[in-house]
C-alpha cells in the first residue's frame, strides 16, 4: 500500500504539511518495502486548482491512502473517484501516523471543507 502525505522538506522525518493543495512535497511510504520517497506537487505553484492538481499527482502515483489535517471538496472528489481513502492525521509527525494507519488508529476524514478558491487562505 502506498500512503502519501503533504511535507515541506524532503527530509528524513518531515512534518505533514497543513494545507494540501499548497504543499511543496508529498512523502509518500510503502508498507512492502518500508520505504519513504518523495514527489514534487506541481499544484503548489499554480495559479487555480491546486487541490486537484495535487490530488492527480497522488493519483498518478498509484496512492491507496492519504494522511490530511484537512481537504477541499475538489481535491477530495479526485481523489475519492480514484478510491483513495482520506484519513485525518493525529499530529505532524508521519512516522506516528504511518503506524497508527497500519494498526488502524486513525479516522476517516469526513469534514470536508469548500476549498480556498479565489485565493482566500
Amino acid at each position: 500500500m502506498k500512503i502519501a502525505m503533504p511535507v515541506d522538506e524532503k527530509v528524513v522525518n518531515p512534518k505533514i504539511n497543513n494545507n494540501f493543495g499548497r504543499t511543496p512535497y508529498f512523502a509518500i511510504y510503502e508498507t512492502e518495502t518500508k520505504a519513504f520517497n518523495f514527489i514534487d506537487n506541481s499544484g503548489n505553484v499554480s495559479q487555480g486548482g491546486a487541490g486537484i492538481k495535487a490530488a492527480q499527482e497522488l493519483v498518478n502515483a498509484k496512492v491507496e491512502a492519504v494522511i490530511v489535517p484537512q481537504c477541499g471538496e475538489n481535491a477530495a472528489k479526485v481523489l475519492r473517484s480514484a478510491n483513495i481513502t482520506i484519513y485525518k492525521m493525529l499530529n505532524d509527525n508521519i512516522v506516528e501516523n504511518v503506524e497508527a494507519l497500519k494498526n488502524g488508529k486513525l479516522e476517516i476524514l469526513d469534514k470536508i471543507h469548500s476549498g480556498y478558491h479565489g485565493g482566500n487562505i
